[in-house]
């Protein structure tokens, strides 16, 4: 995928450009250790766990005030427990949402903490909550009143990563939440002080939900507060969670290496793994297994294809290319070199077995797929025509063009592939489908604008169409720098955009934009202070560690 930030070469050329495989086939064969409970035992007490849980919803006691109530929602959020109780949790977003507007009581708007946690949750979950909730902590002058409480400066820095734009008295609280957080953090214990660095590089609403847990769980037993009750379920779902990664993981390695050695294409990403951590990212629920194939094996697939456009193929070759697949037929094969085409009947069988995943009222889904597949040909068309064009287009056409290249969108949909079908509904498709809608958009601008950043900064050289940055610098007269910042800029600004599409869309499709965020908060970790965690494999080296082979406690 252009997204994970294919460093071109001349459209001729012959070696291979990439680094090979930090992992090779290490999860094909790896054998995790043994638990000292069965999988099943776990599973039962699971079970027992959330039922408690659940009663925590129906204590009067316990959920009489915004404070318990966000609390807890918070708590299950982080510790990637909130797919379990998505009902209970949208009965009490609803209930603090039309309460906390008349009810003082229940408004909790004397706690700085409580009012932001509160804001936050609600935007994230789909709900208006002005940001006027916050002058009662201004002063007279209209700056917020000084704290040295780091928990209540990481929720209001959390809390208005949520603004949209023109909401310029959140830019104030980021600014005075930073400042403050970045004086403190060198004194702080832990685990505040983790959760404070952490924060300084991901504020929550752009982290990827999977890391936070693997953080957080680790982190909530040292809380004075914590819970028993919600810290065992936590250990016990992310061993069932990782046990069921790995199972997938070892699986697609598999696949992989089958597809990848039978293509040849030597020149290309070896990345399964990295492509994995990356749908982890943004997916990683246990009903979301269908979908996490689909999007990783279409993911690698098109990382081949993003290479063969970019630092391989001639352009006659690229049309030819293109001409087959909008075809998508087996005997278009005859107008390819002979080095594609095994590429090319590779994916139409992979498509053909994604159609054979889906239930048979499901299979209108795959008119959606082969057409974003297909325009995703022609946006690779478009660059090289560019490129052996030498044509230099302006920062609005690369803009517009390269974003769509990154093939975020055409991702998006492969992901909802698997969605049950009360979620990824027809007009979800519909909606989500050419042309793509500005959300969808803005979150393949943030992948675009973050990658290229990350190129710009590794000092990577591109022998083809400019980078945003390079466009931007050439354009406005620029240095890097001055580009760097403003095209920076522009990513705040799109992620603006996503907050506001989250409570101005249509909650039939919510389950989209929701989408589009996650796979933009997991292009910020990937390419984190410039770093290709796709592209050198070893960026995302000790990630993947983490997430699939550190031991979790129990």
């Amino acid at each position: 995928m252009d997204a994970g930030g294919a460093a071109p070469a001349s459209a001729t050329a012959a070696a291979s450009t990439f680094a090979p495989s930090v992992w090779g086939d290490f999860f094909a064969t790896y054998v995790p250790p043994p638990t000292q409970m069965s999988e099943e035992w776990m599973r039962e007490r699971v079970n027992e766990l959330k039922r408690r849980v659940g009663r925590m919803f129906k204590d009067g006691e316990a959920m009489a005030g915004v404070a318990e109530t966000v609390a807890l929602v918070d708590t299950l959020q982080r510790l990637g427990l909130d797919s379990h109780f998505r009902e209970e949790i949208a009965a009490s977003i609803s209930r603090i949402h039309v309460a906390g507007e008349g009810r003082r009581e229940f408004a909790g708007s004397d706690d700085l903490h409580v009012a932001a946690t509160r804001f936050r949750l609600l935007r994230q979950h789909g709900f208006w909550v002005s940001a006027d909730v916050f002058d009662k902590f201004r002063d007279g002058a209209g700056n917020f009143c000084a704290t040295d409480n780091a928990r209540v400066l990481l929720s209001l820095y959390h809390a208005a990563h949520m603004a949209v734009p023109g909401e310029s008295a959140l830019d104030d609280a980021i600014a005075f939440a930073r400042r403050h957080l970045q004086a403190m953090k060198c004194k702080l214990r832990s685990p505040a002080a983790e959760q404070v660095s952490r924060a300084l590089d991901h504020p929550l609403p752009r982290y990827t939900r999977l890391l936070e847990t693997m953080h957080y769980v680790a982190e909530y037993g040292q809380e004075e507060a914590h819970d028993s009750t919600l810290l065992e379920l936590a250990r016990l779902n992310s061993n069932l969670m990782r046990s069921l990664h790995l199972k997938e993981l070892k699986a697609l390695t598999m696949w992989w290496r089958d597809i990848y050695d039978a293509i040849n294409l030597p020149y290309s990403r070896d990345r399964i793994v990295e492509t994995y951590l990356w749908c982890c990212g943004m997916i990683p629920e246990e009903e979301n297994s269908r979908g996490r194939l689909i999007f990783t094996k279409t993911f690698g697939i098109l990382s081949l294809l993003d290479d063969t456009f970019d630092v391989h193929a001639t352009l006659e070759e690229c049309r030819r290319l293109n001409e087959a697949f909008q075809r998508w037929d087996e005997n278009a094969v005859s107008v390819l070199p002979k080095y594609l085409r095994t590429l090319y009947i590779k994916t139409l069988c992979n498509f053909k077995e994604f159609e054979d995943l889906l239930e048979p009222h499901e299979k209108y889904r795959m008119s959606y797929a082969k057409k974003a597949f297909q325009l995703q040909m022609e946006y690779y068309m478009q660059e090289a025509e560019w490129t052996n064009g030498k044509y230099q287009p302006s920062f609005e056409e690369h803009e517009e063009l390269s974003s769509m290249s990154t093939g975020l969108p055409m991702l998006n949909l492969m992901a909802l592939m698997g969605y049950d079908g009360a979620v990824a509904t027809q007009e979800l498709f519909d909606w989500m489908s050419t042309p793509a809608p500005d959300v969808v958009r803005a979150g393949a601008v943030i992948g675009r604008f973050l990658n290229d950043i990350s190129s710009y900064k590794l000092g990577k050289s591109k022998n083809d169409v400019d980078s945003s940055v390079e466009c931007y610098m050439q354009e406005k007269r620029v240095t890097g720098e001055e580009a760097v910042a403003a095209i920076a800029a522009m990513t705040e600004h799109r992620w603006r955009v996503l907050n506001q599409a989250c409570m101005e869309t249509d909650r039939a499709l919510l389950p989209g934009v929701q989408l589009v965020a996650s796979i933009a908060r997991t292009c910020e970790v990937i390419y984190l202070r410039g770093r290709d965690g796709y592209t050198f494999g070893s960026h995302a080296k000790d990630l993947v560690t983490a997430l699939f082979l550190d031991t979790i406690p129990l």
